[in-house]
C-alpha cells in the first residue's frame, strides 16, 4: 500500500485541502483526510499540488521515435490510402525516449496511432506511459478509434504519386467507398446461408466502426473539412471524434449541436501550412462557451510530449478557466478516449495514476515532482 499525505487534491470537481490518498494493489482506495493505514508506505505532499495523471489524447509516441529519425517512423502506410487493418500496437517502441518525457511531466497515458497521410490510416490505441517493456501489458484500450483524415496531407501523398485522391473530394468519396464496403460485407456474413466468403481485413476492420464498437479519429484542421466528416458520420450514423480542429471555434455552435468531441491541437505552431491559419489558443475557451467536449493534445512529437501541460497553461492564458484546463487533459480525455471507467479521476475503484506538483501544473514555474502509474512511483 502507498499512502500520500496531506496534499492539495484536485478532481474536475472540487479541490480538497490537507487531504490524503491510499492506494492499493494499483487501484485508488481511499480519499480523505487523516487516513490511518498501518503498513503502508507514507510520502508526504503537503503544500504539493496532486491531480490525475494528465492524459495526451492525440499523439504518436512509440511509433514517432525520439532522437532515431527514419529507423523509427512507423506511423504512416502511404502506398496504400486505405489501410484500416493497420494496428498502432504493431509499431509501437516502449523503449522510445518520450514515454519516460511523459511521465516525468505528469503524463501517465497516452493515445496514439497511425499519422495523417492515408485517407485511412489504422486503428489507435490507449496504453500507459510506464510500466512493462512489453507493450501488450500497458494497453488500457485496443482500438481506441479508427484514423480517418482530410485535407491536405492524403491531397499532398497521393498527389506526389499520381494517383487518387489529389482532391477534397475523392478523399470523402474514398470514405464513403470504403465504409459502404464495410457495410456490404457484414451483410453478407449475417446473411451467407452456409455460403464461404472471402475474408477481408480492411473491411472486417472497418467493421468495428459500422457496428459503432470504436470512433472514427479524424484529423481535420479546416472548418470545411470538419463538416465534412459530421456530414459522413450522419450518413452511416457512426461515432465521431474531430483531433486538431484548427478551425473549430469558427464553427463552434454547429459542432456542439451535432455534439461532436474536438482535441485540440497542437495549438504552439507556426503557420506552415494554410489549414492552420487561423490557429488560436483562443480555440479552447470557446468550444467550451459553446459546450463542447474537449481535450488537449500535443501530437508528439510534432510538440515534445512534456509540453502538454504548457499548451494548457497558454489556453487558460487566453480565458479558459482553470479547472476546464484540467478537464482537457484528465476527466475529458478520458471520456473523449472512452476509458473514463479507469483514468481521468482520483475517485475509488480507479486506476492509481495520479501527478503531484510544485506549484501550478500549468504555469511555467509548475514542476512535476512525483508521478504514480498503476499504483507505483515512476522515475
Amino acid at each position: 500500500m502507498l499512502l500520500l499525505k496531506n496534499g492539495e487534491v484536485h478532481t474536475p470537481d472540487k479541490t480538497i485541502k490537507n487531504c490524503d490518498i491510499l492506494i492499493d494493489k494499483g487501484k485508488i482506495k481511499k480519499i480523505n483526510p487523516d487516513i490511518d493505514a498501518k503498513g503502508a508506505e507514507i510520502i508526504d505532499v503537503s503544500g504539493k499540488v496532486v491531480t490525475p495523471g494528465f492524459i495526451d489524447a492525440h499523439c504518436h509516441v512509440g511509433i514517432y521515435e525520439e532522437a532515431i529519425g527514419d529507423p523509427g517512423a512507423d506511423g504512416n502506410e502511404m502506398t496504400d490510402p486505405i489501410t484500416p487493418h493497420l494496428r498502432a500496437i504493431d509499431a509501437i517502441n516502449p523503449a522510445d525516449l518520450a514515454f519516460k518525457d511523459a511521465y516525468q511531466a505528469g503524463i501517465t497515458s497516452l493515445l496514439t496511432g497511425p499519422g495523417s497521410g492515408n485517407v485511412i490510416g489504422g486503428q489507435n490505441v490507449i496504453i500507459k506511459t510506464a510500466g512493462s517493456p512489453i507493450i501488450d501489458n500497458r494497453i488500457i484500450l485496443d482500438p481506441a478509434g479508427m484514423k480517418m483524415a482530410l485535407g491536405e496531407n492524403p491531397k499532398r501523398v497521393y498527389s506526389e504519386q499520381k494517383k487518387s485522391p489529389t482532391t477534397r473530394m475523392a478523399n470523402a468519396a474514398l470514405l464513403r467507398e470504403s465504409l459502404n464496403k464495410a457495410e456490404e460485407y457484414i451483410e453478407k456474413k449475417k446473411n451467407r446461408d452456409n455460403k464461404e466468403i472471402g475474408f477481408d481485413a480492411k473491411s472486417e476492420a472497418l467493421s468495428m466502426v459500422i457496428k459503432k464498437e470504436i470512433p472514427i479519429r479524424g484529423h481535420a484542421h479546416r472548418a470545411d473539412d470538419i463538416a465534412t466528416f459530421i456530414r459522413i458520420r450522419d450518413e452511416f450514423d457512426i461515432n465521431l471524434v474531430i483531433e486538431h480542429g484548427t478551425e473549430s471555434h469558427l464553427i463552434a455552435d454547429y459542432i456542439a449541436r451535432k455534439k461532436v468531441p474536438i482535441v485540440v491541437g497542437p495549438s504552439l505552431s507556426a503557420r506552415v501550412k494554410v489549414e492552420l491559419k487561423e490557429i488560436t489558443f483562443k480555440t479552447p475557451k470557446i468550444l467550451f462557451e459553446n459546450g463542447v467536449l474537449f481535450a488537449i493534445m500535443t501530437d508528439a512529437p510534432v510538440l515534445p510530449i512534456n509540453s502538454l501541460p504548457l499548451m494548457v497553461g497558454y489556453s487558460i492564458k487566453e480565458g479558459l478557466p482553470w479547472k476546464e484546463g484540467l478537464k482537457s487533459v484528465t476527466s475529458n480525455a478520458a471520456e473523449i478516449c472512452g476509458v473514463s471507467n479507469r483514468i481521468g479521476l482520483i475517485k475509488k475503484g480507479m486506476d492509481a495514476d495520479i501527478a503531484v506538483f510544485k506549484g501550478d501544473p500549468f504555469s511555467i514555474e509548475g514542476r512535476c515532482v512525483l508521478t504514480i502509474v498503476d499504483g507505483k512511483v515512476v522515475k
